[in-house]
């Protein structure tokens, strides 16, 4: 019997419609495979982000700090509102960091996975950062800042 997912698919979606066509290729080129499998990586690589940010957000060593970033993420100004750049994260703020510390966890999880090189899904994943930070920013901002916390910002709730 498999785990039940808390990954809702319409969140992936809107990581791959952000990062658009021309930033899949560029994943594609660097994972040495096509729009399919990079399609596929960057799946798993969201699928972790986001199952990350649900595991930090029900730790009390991190709790704290995931509330206040997706307090900052769903606040009226947000700091980094359509930072999606490919390569790295522009400017700071707590989500970003957050996700920052995700990124090796999350990449080493993809390798073992995929059999991809450590080192290229972990690049895979910097370059994904940006892009689910912005995600998570448009997100919040559809909502008006008024949200239920993390599980509004990636969907499905957080059900248990």
């Amino acid at each position: 019997m498999s785990e039940p997912s808390f990954q809702d698919p319409s969140f992936q979606d809107d990581v791959l419609d952000e990062l658009g066509a021309d930033r899949l290729h560029e994943i594609a080129g660097l994972l040495g495979t096509d729009a399919a499998g990079a399609r596929e990586v960057v799946g798993s690589s969201v699928a972790e982000l986001s199952g990350g940010l649900r595991q930090a957000a029900a730790e009390p060593g991190s709790a704290d700090e995931v509330r206040a970033a997706v307090d900052e993420v769903a606040s009226p100004e947000p700091p980094l509102r359509g930072v999606a750049t490919l390569g790295g994260l522009m400017g700071g703020g707590l989500m970003a960091g957050v996700l920052a510390k995700l990124a090796k966890p999350a990449a080493n999880a993809v390798a073992k996975r995929t059999g991809i090189p450590p080192a290229t899904a972990n690049r895979a994943v910097e370059l994904l950062v940006p892009v689910v930070l912005a995600v998570l920013t448009k997100r919040a901002a559809q909502k008006g800042g008024a949200g239920g916390g993390l599980g509004d910002l990636l969907g499905g709730g957080a059900k248990k």
